[in-house]
Protein backbone atom coordinates (compact mmCIF):
# COMPACT_ATOMS: atom_id res chain seq x y z
CA UNK A 1 0.00 0.00 0.00
CA UNK A 2 0.82 3.38 -0.28
CA UNK A 3 2.26 5.66 2.21
CA UNK A 4 0.03 8.05 1.36
CA UNK A 5 -2.54 9.42 4.12
CA UNK A 6 -5.20 10.96 1.32
CA UNK A 7 -5.70 9.79 -1.82
CA UNK A 8 -8.51 11.71 -3.49
CA UNK A 9 -10.63 9.16 -5.30
CA UNK A 10 -13.79 11.21 -5.93
CA UNK A 11 -13.14 10.92 -10.03
CA UNK A 12 -11.88 7.57 -9.69
CA UNK A 13 -13.37 4.59 -12.29
CA UNK A 14 -14.41 1.86 -10.50
CA UNK A 15 -14.53 -1.53 -12.51
CA UNK A 16 -15.50 -5.14 -11.37
CA UNK A 17 -14.10 -8.11 -13.06
CA UNK A 18 -16.47 -9.32 -16.18
CA UNK A 19 -16.41 -12.78 -14.42
CA UNK A 20 -18.43 -11.34 -11.39
CA UNK A 21 -21.63 -12.25 -11.44
CA UNK A 22 -24.38 -9.96 -11.39
CA UNK A 23 -24.22 -9.33 -7.32
CA UNK A 24 -22.72 -6.87 -4.81
CA UNK A 25 -20.26 -9.38 -3.77
CA UNK A 26 -17.48 -8.50 -5.39
CA UNK A 27 -13.82 -6.18 -5.30
CA UNK A 28 -13.72 -3.35 -7.33
CA UNK A 29 -10.17 -2.05 -8.27
CA UNK A 30 -9.61 1.59 -10.31
CA UNK A 31 -6.45 2.75 -12.07
CA UNK A 32 -5.64 6.17 -10.83
CA UNK A 33 -3.44 9.36 -11.22
CA UNK A 34 0.43 8.90 -10.36
CA UNK A 35 0.21 4.92 -11.34
CA UNK A 36 -1.70 4.48 -8.52
CA UNK A 37 -4.53 1.52 -8.01
CA UNK A 38 -7.34 1.91 -5.39
CA UNK A 39 -9.29 -1.48 -4.92
CA UNK A 40 -12.74 -1.24 -2.44
CA UNK A 41 -15.33 -3.66 -1.62
CA UNK A 42 -18.39 -3.64 -3.89
CA UNK A 43 -21.13 -3.96 -0.97
CA UNK A 44 -19.61 -0.39 0.70
CA UNK A 45 -18.47 2.14 -2.47
CA UNK A 46 -18.25 4.93 -0.15
CA UNK A 47 -16.41 2.92 2.90
CA UNK A 48 -12.57 2.77 2.90
CA UNK A 49 -10.43 1.83 0.05
CA UNK A 50 -7.16 0.83 -0.22
CA UNK A 51 -4.43 2.24 -2.66
CA UNK A 52 -1.57 0.47 -4.22
CA UNK A 53 1.48 1.05 -6.15
CA UNK A 54 1.38 -0.30 -10.05
CA UNK A 55 4.32 -1.78 -8.77
CA UNK A 56 2.48 -3.85 -5.92
CA UNK A 57 -0.20 -4.27 -7.71
CA UNK A 58 1.15 -6.09 -11.00
CA UNK A 59 3.05 -8.24 -8.35
CA UNK A 60 -0.15 -9.17 -6.53
CA UNK A 61 -2.00 -10.14 -9.88
CA UNK A 62 1.27 -11.69 -11.32
CA UNK A 63 1.12 -14.21 -7.91
CA UNK A 64 -2.81 -14.57 -8.33
CA UNK A 65 -2.05 -15.62 -12.15
CA UNK A 66 1.05 -17.81 -11.22
CA UNK A 67 -0.44 -19.92 -8.14
CA UNK A 68 1.47 -18.72 -5.78
CA UNK A 69 -1.57 -17.69 -3.43
CA UNK A 70 -3.02 -20.83 -3.63
CA UNK A 71 -3.57 -22.83 -0.06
Amino acid sequence: MTNNHHVDLSHAVWRKSTRSSGSRDCVEVAFLDGGLVGVRDSKNPTGPALVFTSRTWNAFTHSVIDGDLAP
